[in-house]
């Protein structure tokens, strides 16, 4: 996607930029931000990001709460890599251009195998979307220390104290 025409300047204070590999890299640039209770995700919405209609496609709101339930699941488990099994998604106003889209999301029940969440998406305020999830565990933790040319800040992967937010469960 071309969002060139993103102005950085309407991203709210205290997040950072994250710019992604494979599929999260196409709808992105992503940001994060450490909050008391978890983590965060946003994306500065761009024309890039329109339906037909002029207002921010569906796919993109459920790709967006699917990445940001994910990677909270992921941080929650100890960074076990976890796949999505169900998203149940629910529109509740539209998302329009040039604003920013705030994901939060917490865990409802983590069993040894899968783990259940829930998830809002929110822009100016307004919830936007509603999501209830359903992930498989599928791998032991990651490893944290010791970074690698594959992981770590320099490869784009997280910093101390900062998600993965391009590991597989995203």
């Amino acid at each position: 996607m071309d969002t060139h025409s993103a102005d950085d300047s309407a991203v709210p204070p205290g997040w950072r930029k994250r710019t992604l590999p494979g599929f999260a890299g196409l709808i992105g640039p992503l940001w994060v931000r450490k909050e008391d209770d978890g983590w965060a995700y946003g994306l500065l919405t761009t024309a890039d990001h329109l339906n037909p209609a002029g207002v921010v496609h569906g796919g993109l709101l459920t790709a967006l709460l699917d990445h940001g339930i994910s990677a909270i699941a992921w941080e929650a488990l100890g960074r076990r890599v976890c796949v999505t099994v169900q998203l149940d998604t629910h529109f509740l106003a539209a998302a329009r251009e040039g604003q920013f889209l705030q994901v939060r999301g917490r865990v409802a029940r983590a069993t040894s195998s899968l783990v259940f969440m829930q998830g809002e998406l929110s822009a100016d305020g307004e919830i936007v979307a509603t999501a209830v999830a359903v992930l498989k565990q599928v791998g032991p933790p990651r490893k944290t220390g010791g970074e690698s040319a594959a992981s770590g800040p320099a490869a784009g992967g997280p910093a101390a104290g900062e998600p993965a937010a391009g590991t597989p469960a995203e």
